[in-house]
Order: structure tokens, then sequence, then C-alpha cells
């Protein structure tokens, strides 16, 4: 049976924001987005294969869902990126040699303006225990992270926007 390959993955997220979402994930992201539209956004990443689009709908934001994650290829690259989110301004956390879901990583955190929780994670092994820290806690605590410092200050950049309809809800045009 061959294998099937999805090239890309879709995630969609209501926001409550959709210019404080834009300007903070071209910020993270570091590329603008390809699609504005009035309440919608889109970007478009090759590596991770992503499609991640945002639709302005304040009611439907819905806290504390669990986080999203992007695993990268080397301990250098996790390094890379941390130092570049520092710059940024937007690192909520950083956890280096952690040992969390059984497997010991270099980990840092951001949050997006509507509090989703970004991991970029070196993995370095899979082990047979957590850290004691998590270990003590209930079973959320582990892949969350550990302190909540204040939102970050983000750099704003300037939108542009074509004037056009947007999707209407429950249309699925995402």
């Amino acid at each position: 049976m061959k294998e099937t390959v999805y090239p890309r993955m879709h995630m969609s997220f209501y926001v409550s924001d959709l210019i404080a979402t834009v300007n903070f994930y071209s910020t993270f992201f570091g590329i603008p987005a390809s699609k504005v539209k009035t309440g919608y956004a889109k970007y478009e990443l090759s590596e991770p294969g992503l499609i991640i689009s945002f639709i302005e709908n304040k009611d439907r934001v819905q806290p504390n869902f669990g986080h999203v994650g992007i695993q990268v290829g080397s301990k250098e690259e996790m390094d890379r990126r941390l130092e570049i989110a520092r710059k940024q301004g937007i690192v909520a956390s950083e956890e280096i040699g952690t040992a969390c879901c059984f497997a010991v990583q270099d980990k840092f955190w951001v949050d997006d303006p509507d509090g989703i929780q970004w991991e970029i994670y070196y993995f370095h092994e899979d082990v047979e225990f957590n850290d004691p820290k998590f270990e003590a806690q209930d079973a959320s605590a582990c892949c969350m992270p550990l302190e909540r410092e204040e939102k970050p200050k983000i750099q704003m950049v300037e939108l542009k926007t074509k004037a056009s309809t947007s999707c209407e809800p429950g249309s699925s045009c995402c």
C-alpha cells in the first residue's frame, strides 16, 4: 500500500484582533501575510510546510486548547531561532535540556495576541521519565511554558489590504 504524503498542513484560528495578529505573526514568522482581506489573513510557510489562516471573530476565540509546536532539525537551528525571537522581544519563556513529554528537548515559547502558545523545540532523545517539576504537577504542566511573563511588545508592521469581499461565516472558504 502506498503511503499518502501531504505536502502542507493547514490550521485556522479565530482571533479577536486581526491587525494585532498579523503584526505578531509577521514578526514571529519573519514574512508578511500572503493574503489579507477584511477579517481574514493567511500565511504560507515552506518550512515547515504550513498554511495558517486567521479569521477575526472574537466570540469564537477558544482559550486553553493546548499549544502548537514547531520542531527544528538541529540544536544550532533552535539556538538561532531563539536568538532571533529574543531580539524581536517575543520570547515568553525558555526551557533548555528539559525532559518533558518523555523526551529531552531544548525549547522556547511565544504567545500570540490571543494567547495561542507556540513551542519551538529541538528534540534530543526519548527518555523514560519527565523532569520532577512536571511529575509534581498535573498532566497539563508538561508541554506548557513554566512561567508566564508579561506579554511581549511587538514591533508593529504596516498592513496593506485590498478592498474585496471576505469569507462568510460557515462558508469554508479558507
